[in-house]
């Protein structure tokens, strides 16, 4: 049964994104803000599609750790809920992708005019700076910048130096000069990188305590990974033993 919900999911993200993609061409034109709500329809119409016909519902937890303000969100990665969940849960976040998603036919579109910032992982000094400079604009238009600190997607349980946490974060934490929220997530329980089977249950992201601005670097990235390694150990562990059917329901995602 789990693999026919998997064969009919991956059909309708496939097509549904397809004709979605197409009929959404106009879209493209729009100010950035229209393009961005459109992006928001599509997220949101995929996770109500993996939820009704998969059972993979998500939970957020911690979202009063969020700041009023604009801030640098540093999110672990683990599967491709993490980046769908953003627009539907934040409204308007700049989230760092890398480069080579830009030329993805639609996604890379969208993602590019509704202000996701792209980063050349191999462009050294030039594409940092490149990559500060588009988060500081997108910091004064008030919206919170999200990176993955570790610039790919890890598998559960994989240890952190087997991808270490990269300089961009110390980054855009030093020229920022805003709140760094770290936030753990569990998807890969459930929906592993480039995995065709989707399991049942309920994916948790939670925001951690923040980080103020003026921490020394060596500090912020100890203090950093400490924070999202042990929450997100916490939270596959809560994960695995969901799925055994030892653990009791929480409550559904609210966005």
């Amino acid at each position: 049964m789990r693999v026919l919900r998997a064969l009919l999911f991956n059909i309708v993200f496939w097509l549904g994104t397809l004709v979605f993609g197409i009929a959404g061409l106009p879209f493209l034109l729009t100010p950035r803000r229209t393009a961005m709500r459109f992006g928001r329809f599509w997220a949101q119409a995929v996770l109500a599609a993996l939820k009704l016909i998969v059972g993979l519902d998500g939970e957020i937890r911690g979202r009063d750790r969020l700041p009023p303000g604009p801030c640098l969100i540093a999110m672990k990665h683990q599967s491709m809920w993490d980046t769908l969940i953003l627009p539907p849960l934040l409204g308007d976040p700049a989230v760092v992708i890398k480069r080579e998603l830009q030329f993805v036919p639609f996604y890379g579109w969208y993602a590019a005019r509704a202000g996701s910032i792209f980063i050349d992982r191999k462009g050294g000094g030039p594409a940092l700076r490149r990559l500060v400079a588009a988060a500081k604009r997108a910091v004064a238009m008030g919206r919170p910048v999200v990176i993955f600190p570790q610039g790919t997607r890890t598998a559960p349980g994989q240890p952190a130096d087997a991808a270490p946490y990269q300089a961009g974060v110390a980054a855009l934490y030093r020229e920022l000069g805003v709140p760094l929220v770290p936030a753990a997530v569990n998807s890969g329980v459930y929906w592993g990188r480039r995995a065709f089977l989707k399991k049942p249950g309920r994916i948790v992201l939670e925001f951690l305590e923040p980080i103020p601005p003026g921490l020394p670097r060596r500090d912020v990235m100890a203090l950093l990974e400490a924070r999202i390694e042990r929450a997100t150990d916490a939270l596959e562990h809560e994960g695995v033993q969901s799925l055994s059917g030892n653990q009791s329901s929480s409550p559904a995602l609210t966005i």
